[in-house]
């Protein structure tokens, strides 16, 4: 059974990749119905492609404005997902680009062989400008083998079940609909929380390695602590899924097994700002979870999304 699709692609002051993912996506096995752009600001959309006609060179684009203000992770994807009737809609971000034609056929071929599943997430490859911290830990959060997570694994898993990532994750569009969307106000995380709800119903969430996007990000420490920061708040606001499933251990996993790589790899001098980075991140999630018993000055300032707070 053929099923329609449709991308929601968010952007906001887009570069040139961005032509090269749409591109990519134009160029994809498994026809592509529309994509639809929900872009923040319209004055940077225009700055980049005014004067290209590179949108007119495709006739299944279409796009639509938010102001900042207006933006909200969780009700601008749902407002993208209102101007689709796909059987099967693909959340991505401006900054992931499909590693190879064959990213949209993966997707639809973990949902279709796994009954119940809710949404189905890409495997995300590091760019050559990574570094090797973060490489490691694209590896560790998208190993090359996928998985099928159901409320059966909490125990085994943690939070972990609940993993899923919009930079580009497919969704079953019924089930969405069941599952009354995405949350309609988030600071963040808005997948996991989608993700959570879902399996707390019964549904699954697919890791489907096979399906690549090519995306990574080399943060400094303050942007590290401050999209914990916003981790935290969004954990917080969602005891109802994440109360009771820790992410400590997992975390300290991480920075173990980091540490080995890079002594490994004989990066051994990376160890200290490793160290600087997961301390920054921790707390930055601690005052996110806490968030609530801090000035309202301090909480504007840790957190990356400042206009959430206006």
């Amino acid at each position: 059974m053929q099923h329609t699709v449709d991308v929601i692609l968010l952007t906001y002051k887009p570069q040139k990749q961005v032509m090269r993912l749409i591109e990519a996506l134009e160029a994809q096995t498994y026809p592509i119905n529309k994509i639809i752009i929900m872009n923040t600001e319209e004055k940077y959309f225009e700055a980049l492609f005014y004067g290209t006609r590179f949108l007119e060179k495709y006739k299944n684009i279409e796009v639509h404005h938010v102001s900042a203000k207006e933006f909200d992770h969780g009700a601008t994807r749902n407002r993208g997902t209102a101007y689709s009737n796909a059987d099967i809609f693909v959340c991505m971000t401006h900054d992931a680009i499909p590693a190879d034609s064959f990213l949209i056929e993966k997707l639809v071929s973990a949902l279709e062989e796994k009954k119940g599943a809710a949404a189905a997430y890409a495997r995300q490859l590091p760019l050559p400008e990574c570094r090797e911290i973060e490489k490691y830990t694209r590896s560790f959060n998208y190993p090359e083998e996928g998985m099928v997570k159901s409320k059966a694994d909490i125990g085994r898993l943690g939070i972990k079940t609940y993993f899923c990532s919009n930079v580009c994750a497919a969704y079953n569009r019924n089930i969405f609909d069941m599952m009354g969307g995405f949350v309609k106000k988030a600071i963040f995380n808005e997948d996991m929380i989608f993700a959570g709800h879902a399996v707390q119903a019964g549904y699954k969430i697919v890791y489907a390695a096979e399906a690549k996007v090519l995306h990574s990000h080399n943060y400094s420490c303050m942007q590290q602590f401050q999209r914990n920061f916003d981790l935290g708040v969004s954990q917080a606001d969602h005891p109802e899924v994440f109360q009771g499933v820790s992410s400590k251990s997992e975390g300290i996993s991480l920075v173990k097994k980091t540490v080995k790589h890079l002594i490994e790899e004989k990066q051994k001098r990376m160890i200290p700002y490793l160290i600087l980075s997961s301390g920054c991140k921790y707390i930055g999630y601690q005052l996110g979870i806490h968030y609530k018993q801090l000035p309202y000055g301090i909480i504007v300032k840790c957190s990356s999304n400042k206009q959430y707070w206006k």
